[in-house]
């Protein structure tokens, strides 16, 4: 499968190393949100990562929404586990939730099929910064902390047509910046595709922690250094 390489299973618990959870962002999701460096003092898995194991692990289903309940640390021993409602819940050894799974209808183990979707939404996931979060930050006038920039994952959901799904892709209908305080809430609404025949739609959520007023030249920096390490990343520095 092709999350192996992102984490280490040992009997029924899995691991992310910090450097596991970096490639993926990097090299999956193309994102590079120094909050998923391994050096970084406020590091965590990227969201999208436990998003893609929980289909991995447990199928892509018709109807699934996801919330995400605390970061996840450097190597933190996970576990998965389905109830009997269908209820999925990724927590650690002490009973921590990290990710709340709910599900409904139809489910498909089709490992093409799981694959493909994982990878469409993980590179429309990917892209939230700078072509989408840029342009709602400076509409508003407000920015994330240049210094200590922190935007987190709180919630996914979709729906789904039908799961015989061959080469589907998702596209960003709408997106908006709801400022509280220091506080902005982030929801974007897209699309599913496949073939060119839309299949589903679904949602996005994620929080900005620390707003500041929007400073032109720091956003462009912050841009600048983006593109930077992703130029460095695709040439192999």
């Amino acid at each position: 499968m092709f999350l192996d390489p992102y984490y280490t299973q040992t009997d029924s618990r899995i691991r992310i190393t910090a450097q596991q959870a970096s490639d993926f962002a990097k090299g999956i999701a193309g994102d590079f949100n120094p909050i998923h460096d391994p050096q970084a003092r406020r590091f965590c898995v990227p969201g999208d990562l436990l998003f893609a194991l929980v289909l991995s692990r447990f199928g892509l289903s018709r109807e699934m929404d996801f919330h995400f309940r605390s970061m996840v640390g450097d190597g933190t021993s996970l576990c998965l586990k389905e109830q009997e409602s269908g209820h999925i819940d990724v927590s650690d050894d002490d009973g921590k939730r990290y990710l709340d799974v709910s599900r409904s209808g139809e489910t498909t183990r089709d490992e093409s099929v799981v694959e493909a979707f994982t990878r469409c939404y993980v590179a429309f996931s990917g892209k939230n910064f700078p072509h989408v979060l840029k342009p709602l930050l400076e509409e508003k006038g407000v920015m994330f902390n240049p210094r200590r920039p922190l935007v987190i994952y709180d919630s996914m959901g979709f729906s789904l047509q039908r799961l015989d799904l061959f080469r589907p892709s998702l596209d960003l209908v709408e997106s908006n910046l709801a400022v509280n305080g220091k506080r902005g809430d982030v929801t974007l609404q897209f699309r599913i595709t496949d073939g060119g025949e839309e299949v589903g739609s679904g949602s996005k959520k994620l929080v900005v922690s620390g707003l500041c007023d929007y400073d032109a030249s720091a956003m462009e920096e912050i841009v600048t250094e983006f593109y930077r390490l992703k130029a460095a990343y695709e040439a192999g520095g």
